[in-house]
């Protein structure tokens, strides 16, 4: 599973090589690496909590594929917006603090 963090007009890209044993404190730390190397901080996102949900919506589709990510979607997730794109891929947006715009889009290893 690969996620790509866009900050700005910046992106890097964070592989998840085991998407139902994630590393989630090693997943944040090097989103807030890079939103911190862009001059943003994600201190008031919730992106340890929007992970789970992200990767149980497309890796997880115990009620089958892709009905799981366009469910999370239409619960939403705090203060990011959702969006489900063609092939299997999330999208969260949402305002860091100072008014950047934080992207993170979730692509299946399929």
């Amino acid at each position: 599973m690969v996620l790509d963090v866009i900050v700005g007009k910046d992106s890097t890209t964070v592989q998840i090589p085991d998407p139902f044993r994630p590393d989630l404190d090693a997943i944040v730390s090097q989103i807030e690496l890079f939103a911190s190397a862009k001059g943003t901080s994600i201190a008031g996102l919730d992106v340890k909590g929007l992970i789970p949900g992200m990767i149980r919506g497309i890796a997880g589709c115990e009620n089958g594929c892709p009905a799981n990510a366009k469910e999370l979607v239409s619960r939403g997730y705090k203060n990011f917006s959702l969006q489900y794109i063609e092939g299997g891929i999330l999208s969260a947006d949402a305002r860091a603090e100072g008014g950047t715009v934080l992207c993170l889009k979730m692509f299946p290893d399929f």
